[in-house]
C-alpha cells in the first residue's frame, strides 16, 4: 500500500487545504480546496497534476476552488452523499463503509455529520492520515450548525476509535484559541497543560499546529474526553450521560 505525500497549504484567514500525492501512480488529490490559486501554484512548484478533488463537506470555505479546479485539469470531484447536491461539481458520492483510492492509497470513509448534516471523513490507514474537515479540529470540534450534540458525539466517537498514531489533517489553525478553552475545562489535565505550551511556542515561532497526533487529542481534547471521569469531575457533570457532558462543554465554547 502506497504512503501518500502530504502538502499543506494555506489559505483564507486560518483554513488549510491539502495535496495528497501518491508516487507509485502520480495521482494527486486536493482535499478541502477553498481556493484555486495558491492550489494551482503548489501543483506547478511541486510538478504534480491533480486528479482528485476531494470534500469533506460543502461549505464555500472547503468547496469554494471545485470548479476552477476542475475546469483547469479535469479532477474528479468526490464528497458526501448526505449531501451532495450541495458539492459544486460532484462525480463521485461516498457514504460511510466505502472505499475510495487516490492511486494506490485506498481511504476508508466515515460519515460524520454534526458541524454539518452530509459530512465525510477520508482515513487513509496505510499513510496514518485522517482528513476530517471540520467535524474534530485539533484540541477541539466544530460548531454543530446542523446537527446535534448525539450526531455530533457519535461522529467524533468513530474518529477517536482509529490508531492513536493517527494523524490529524483538519480543516483549520484554531488548536491555540482551542487550548485556552480546554484550560477552563480541565485545569488540571498535566499533559493539556504542557501541550497549550508547546502550541503557543509554536504559534508565537509562526508555525502550524497541524497535523497532530490522534493520540495526542485522547489525552488533551475535552470533546473527545466527555466520557472521561476525570474530565466529568472537573466538568462538574460527575456520572452523567457522556452526551449530555459533551453538549455541555460545546455550549461552553460557543460562548467562550
Amino acid at each position: 500500500m502506497s504512503e501518500l505525500v502530504i502538502h499543506q497549504i494555506p489559505a483564507l484567514n486560518d483554513n488549510y487545504i491539502y495535496l495528497a500525492h501518491e508516487p507509485a501512480t502520480k495521482a494527486t488529490a486536493v482535499v478541502d480546496p477553498s481556493v484555486a490559486a495558491p492550489v494551482l501554484a503548489a501543483l506547478a512548484e511541486k510538478g504534480w497534476k491533480l486528479t482528485h478533488i476531494l470534500n469533506t463537506h460543502h461549505h464555500n470555505d472547503h468547496t469554494g476552488g471545485n470548479l476552477e479546479l476542475k475546469a483547469a485539469t479535469g479532477a474528479i470531484i468526490v464528497g458526501p452523499l448526505a449531501d451532495r447536491e450541495r458539492i459544486p461539481g460532484i462525480d463521485v458520492a461516498l457514504a460511510e463503509g466505502q472505499k475510495y483510492s487516490v492511486g494506490e492509497a485506498s481511504a476508508a470513509v466515515f460519515d460524520v455529520p454534526g458541524h454539518t448534516r452530509g459530512h465525510i471523513a477520508f482515513w487513509f490507514e496505510g499513510s496514518r492520515a485522517l482528513f476530517c474537515g471540520d467535524t474534530l479540529f485539533l484540541m477541539g470540534c466544530g460548531r454543530m450548525f446542523e446537527g446535534t450534540a448525539p450526531q455530533m458525539w457519535n461522529s467524533l466517537s468513530k474518529l477517536r476509535a482509529l490508531p492513536p498514531e493517527t494523524r490529524v489533517y483538519c480543516g483549520h489553525e484554531y488548536t491555540q484559541a482551542n487550548a485556552r478553552f480546554a484550560l477552563t475545562v480541565e485545569p488540571d489535565n498535566k499533559a493539556l497543560i504542557e501541550r497549550a505550551r508547546a502550541i503557543d511556542q509554536a504559534r508565537a515561532a509562526g508555525r502550524s499546529t497541524v497535523p497532530g497526533l490522534l493520540g495526542d487529542e485522547l489525552a488533551t481534547n475535552p470533546f473527545l474526553r466527555a466520557d472521561r471521569p476525570e474530565l466529568q469531575q472537573a466538568a462538574g457533570m460527575a456520572g452523567a450521560d457522556p452526551v449530555a457532558v459533551f453538549a455541555e462543554i460545546r455550549h461552553r465554547k460557543d460562548v467562550f
